[in-house]
């Protein structure tokens, strides 16, 4: 996909001779995502951080196609190549996790190692496929009419209520977190959701076998259904390990930055 359909908003933070960091936020974040992280890291690495397409600033200048895996994974490439990055580290987080494990599986000479917070390969059947599809359209209307009625902070808190956040609410930066997310368009996101989401995406369980490049796979100790998705890709890839993260939920860099941070230390060293 020619980087011309898109014009990404991005940091690149260059720390001399240091390797890359590429970081994917997930859905409904935007380049900021892993400041605090990066903040922690400080100097060991150097930092790319990108607003996805249906995110940030970020714009879409091609057809809906631009909104999908492939399309975005191969733009992702293409900026690489611009900005003269050979090999890179890579991070991802949900969506983005999801979209790191696509890059890693099509690209794999591109990463050293790849981090994967509270990711999945996608559905494993087309029954899944569809009804996740649909549970997505109505995601996106809710989405639309809160552009409609403006009532979008009303969405985020209900989005915020699903049971794989678990008590990320009560967090100290919660408000914080929610005025970054606001910044969005709904519908922006509405089109990632559709072309993006879960049930769009091609399932990646069965070259996930196949991974030869090394895996970090974290989840928090309060996400229970993605532990057990978790634990089925590291059982399948021998180069894949997983790391369950303590008090946190599905978004563990957020809930539990120090100890993220920690991981991706060891195993980025």
């Amino acid at each position: 996909m020619p980087l011309t359909n898109y014009k990404f908003n991005y940091s690149f933070i260059k720390n001399y001779n240091k390797p890359v960091i590429l970081f994917l936020h997930g859905f409904m974040g935007k380049i900021d995502e892993f400041d605090e992280a990066i903040n922690l890291l400080s100097d060991e690495f150097s930092y790319l951080n990108i607003d996805l397409p249906g995110h940030g600033k970020t714009q879409v200048l091609g057809t809906d196609e631009c909104y999908t895996m492939p399309y975005i994974a191969h733009a992702l490439i293409n900026l690489l190549d611009e900005l003269q990055i050979s090999k890179c580290f890579l991070v991802g987080y949900s969506m983005g996790g999801r979209l790191a494990l696509y890059l890693t599986l099509h690209f794999p000479e591109r990463f050293f190692k790849v981090v994967l917070e509270s990711a999945c390969p996608g559905l494993a059947t087309e029954a899944e496929r569809l009804a996740r599809i649909q549970h997505d359209y109505h995601i996106g209307r809710k989405l639309i009419r809160s552009l409609e009625t403006s009532d979008f902070e009303e969405f985020l808190s209900n989005w915020y209520n699903q049971p794989i956040f678990g008590d990320i609410k009560n967090h100290p930066k919660y408000e914080l977190m929610l005025e970054s997310r606001l910044q969005n368009h709904p519908l922006e996101l509405d089109k990632s959701l559709r072309f993006m989401g879960t049930g769009y995406q091609p399932s990646l369980w069965e070259e996930l076998k196949g991974s030869k490049n090394p895996l970090l796979l974290l989840v928090g100790e309060y996400d229970e259904k993605f532990i057990d998705i978790n634990q089925t890709m590291a059982d399948i890839c021998h180069h894949a390990q997983l790391k369950v993260i303590k008090n946190a939920g599905h978004n563990t860099h957020f809930e539990n930055t120090s100890e993220f941070v920690q991981h991706l230390r060891t195993f980025l060293a």
